[in-house]
């Protein structure tokens, strides 16, 4: 309860900021969604399955991410200006964040926040559709830019790898989609089989 009341007090000093940075969360979140079934496309042949895999659990990961985001950031600040004591304010905000649903939600987002990198990168280096380069530095630079809180501009620095393999992964599915899809082989028309 003491660490509620001392969230309550930070976060009502500043709660349009944490109204943007949740906002920011969940968009940023949304693209992380999106990006993962972007690459997936990207995957053909050998890894196909595997990076389903990773986009489907990117995803989902995504949406836990989002809803556990809301629960720390949006909640807290939402607790902090609500027209009620105190007490009322951190007893609400100790529940949410231990019940068992938010635990479900952060544990989710938080074993799919490093295993889908993983499979996405595992993926791409099977289906050679990208240097072997490529794939480590998504699956390292994500791993390591999911790793860091946020404390000030020398998180961009942490961050820019993974920033950077989404700029080349970005422009690779630019260019496969520029490409026309390959036409089926026709195949020979069967021989009519006569009845006489």
């Amino acid at each position: 309860m003491a660490t509620g009341l001392k969230l309550l007090a930070i976060a009502g000093r500043h709660p349009t900021q944490l109204y943007v940075a949740g906002t920011l969360s969940l968009l940023a979140l949304g693209a992380v969604a999106v990006s993962y079934a972007a690459i997936a496309l990207l995957v053909t042949g050998r890894g196909w399955v595997i990076a389903t895999v990773a986009a489907l659990l990117g995803g989902i990961g995504a949406f836990c991410g989002a809803i556990t985001n809301v629960l720390v950031g949006v909640d807290l600040a939402a607790a902090a200006t609500a027209r009620t004591s105190p007490d009322a304010a951190a007893r609400f905000l100790v529940t949410a964040f231990n019940s068992g649903a938010g635990q479900f939600f952060t544990y989710v987002y938080f074993v799919s926040e490093y295993a889908a990198p993983v499979l996405m990168g595992f993926a791409l280096w099977r289906s050679r559709r990208v240097p072997v380069w490529l794939a480590a530095l998504f699956t390292v630079g994500f791993d390591v830019a999911a790793a860091q809180s946020a404390k000030g501009p020398i998180v961009i620095a942490w961050m820019l790898p993974w920033g950077i393999a989404m700029i080349l992964l970005a422009a690779r599915i630019w260019q496969a989609a520029g490409q026309p899809a390959s036409a089926p082989e026709a195949q020979p028309a069967a021989e009519p089989v006569s009845t006489s």
